[in-house]
């Protein structure tokens, strides 16, 4: 009997949890590591950039919100597709171009977090300190979702706390008659709005994280009720500390000095608070990144479990262990892939593309919340005009063009990679398929 596979994930998280879970999916490297580079791209209107990186957002928040009401499954944007358009290849393409993004963002962070841990060590290279993080992440997301929720939880709590010091310290220097540092440079260059929206399109990988709440959704007690909430209060918690944050930085430093920083948070800190102990700042930066890697994790194990259950993928990934009930296999394609994109790229080039992906993804969501809205009207539960994923569809596709060229030609790749391997998954296929 000890060796009978589940049937089903536990369902372990409240409202609450979810919210945290959520908010610290959303919160860690994206404000701690890239603030800087918006900052470089919309120089003093870095806050506008992240308020019109937000609307983007919530929008499609909104759209992913009322798809979680409708189906609370594992799979995410995977299953989304595949309800709304019916297509197998279609729905393996979305799910291949999510997990790549997750991948990505893994990427992302675990440079960050080499970063950080080698201003503690700096004997130790990088690529040691990026294999250590992925092993250390594997094994606690084997051992399961409660675990991976205790750690989400003290993560989250150290960098909220690390943000709240941000804006305290902050406000202190700024309304204490030390700020206004950029309004002070007499020769800032105006900045237009391209250059906002530029820097728009490189702060939406701030606000990912949202839409992973719906892959958790089999793990949620009553998943319809808590699923649109979680997502909603969430993002609107994360964006007013992000835009927050973003102006009060800018007028402690000028957007050149937090361009040119690799932890522009420290360096905000450092300016306004001299003598405030810089290894704990440091640590906390540690864990928010490390807290958006182990999210990113989960997320990626997830959504390969809920494609493999639904035949997209082949059964054997989808197996859960007998006495953890986690999908173990599915650490076996995550590792290698992971660690081989920490290994080769920049920190912006890699946010970037990941931010590019997410939405090109959510152009799809939009648009399989327009089809199943039309194709299956309800009067119950959570939902959403028309208008709003029509109005998000739109601002996806205007936000992408704003990214840089570069993350839109790797972007590219991973979709052609997608494609390849769909073409094989049907060429076997259809040789097994006995003759007639």
């Amino acid at each position: 009997m000890e060796n009978t596979e589940p049937d089903s994930l536990k369902r372990v998280f409240g409202l609450p949890t979810l919210v945290i879970y959520g908010v610290g999916d959303i919160l860690g490297a994206g404000i701690y590591a890239v603030i800087g580079k918006i900052a470089g791209l919309s120089g003093t209107l870095v806050w506008a950039s992240f308020i019109a990186a937000m609307v983007v957002a919530a929008l499609t928040a909104l759209s992913y919100a009322e798809l979680g009401s409708r189906f609370p499954q594992s799979g995410g944007v995977a299953y989304f597709v595949h309800k709304a358009f019916r297509n197998d290849w279609l729905s393996i393409l979305v799910g291949w171009i999510m997990f790549c993004t997750c991948l990505v963002s893994m990427a992302t962070i675990s440079k960050a977090f080499a970063g950080y841990f080698n201003a503690f060590a700096p004997f130790v290279p990088a690529w040691l300190v990026i294999i250590g993080l992925f092993a250390a992440l594997a094994f606690v997301n084997f051992r399961g979702m409660k675990e991976s929720s205790a750690l989400n939880i003290f993560c989250t709590a150290l960098e909220v706390s690390g943000l709240l010091l941000v804006i305290l310290l902050s406000s202190l220097f700024v309304f204490g008659g030390g700020g206004g540092t950029a309004n002070s440079i007499p020769d800032a260059p105006t900045v237009g709005w391209t250059a906002v929206l530029q820097g728009a399109a490189l702060a939406f990988y701030a606000f990912i994280g949202f839409e992973d709440i719906v892959n958790v959704a089999e793990e949620v007690k009553n998943p319809e009720r808590n699923v649109p909430r979680a997502i909603l209060l969430s993002l609107s918690i994360a964006g007013v500390i992000y835009i927050l944050i973003s102006w009060l930085a800018t007028q402690v430093l000028t957007p050149a000095q937090l361009a040119d920083s690799g932890a522009p948070l420290l360096d905000v800190v450092r300016r306004t608070q001299p003598n405030f102990p810089q290894i704990i700042f440091s640590f906390i930066a540690l864990f928010a990144v490390l807290n958006t890697a182990l999210l990113n994790f989960v997320t990626a194990s997830r959504l390969l479990y809920g494609m493999s259950r639904e035949g997209l993928l082949p059964a054997w990934i989808g197996k859960l262990h007998p006495r953890r009930a986690t999908p173990y296999r599915t650490l076996l394609v995550i590792l290698p892939i992971a660690i081989f994109l920490s290994l080769s790229g920049t920190l912006q080039f890699l946010a970037g593309t990941t931010a590019t992906l997410l939405l090109g993804m959510f152009f799809l969501v939009n648009l399989s919340l327009l089809v199943t809205k039309r194709r299956e009207p309800r009067n119950n539960g959570f939902q959403v005009p028309v208008v709003v994923p029509a109005l998000a569809l739109l601002c996806n596709l205007a936000l992408v063009r704003y990214a840089p060229r570069d993350s839109h030609i790797l972007a590219l790749v991973f979709t052609g990679v997608g494609m390849v391997l769909i073409l094989l998954r049907h060429s076997l296929t259809k040789r097994s398929l006995p003759s007639t």
